[in-house]
């Protein structure tokens, strides 16, 4: 394997490629147990730029039929505040929304805002369902109350990149989950 001349700015790995595959093929199976009889359409969200690589193995893993697109959200707020607003730069369009089970896959959640704002905004736009899965999950770092409908592993409040996870658009090729070193970040 080619090594990442990133790999000195992980403090440690926290989830590694195997246990990546694992959570990947467990939460696969989950999903195809819960939408097989559902007769609808079932589409895979994916919220660019983090998910993708999570999202790609997932569809992989998945054995019902899954149409793909994508969203592009932004997040502004100062911080800890409750003020955060949801920015849409890339929407969903399409006209077949009310026979749609849509997916929502996400990398990682922590505060909650975006894929809260999310559901509602599909919802109202008339998704037959809107579901949500996640890779990551931070519940330390709650600020609305969010839980995912399927989870892959709950982690600490620690900066974490690789596996479709960036900071400054670096690391996310990297083939495991790892904690950034704070001196990276911190600069």
């Amino acid at each position: 394997m080619a090594h990442n001349s990133s790999t000195e700015d992980i403090e440690r790995i926290l989830i590694g490629p195997e246990r990546l595959h694992e959570i990947v093929v467990d939460m696969a199976e989950k999903i195809d147990a819960y939408y097989e009889n559902r007769g609808g359409r079932l589409l895979l969200l994916g919220i660019l730029k983090g998910s993708v690589v999570f999202m790609g193995d997932l569809m992989k893993a998945l054995s019902l039929p899954v149409e793909i697109d994508f969203m592009k959200v932004s997040s502004y707020g100062s911080g800890t505040s409750s003020g955060g607003a949801v920015n849409i730069l890339l929407d969903l369009y399409r006209r077949d929304l009310p026979q749609t089970d849509i997916l929502i896959v996400e990398d990682i959640i922590d505060s909650g805002r975006t894929l809260s704002y999310l559901v509602n905004y599909l919802t109202l736009k008339g998704a037959r369902s809107v579901r949500t899965c996640t890779l990551l999950d931070k519940p330390d770092r709650r600020e609305v109350p969010f839980n995912a409908d399927w989870v892959g592993q709950e982690i600490p409040n620690e900066f974490v990149v690789g596996y479709g996870l960036d900071y400054d658009e670096k690391y996310r090729a990297l083939p495991y989950v790892g904690i950034l070193k704070p001196s990276v970040y911190s600069k």
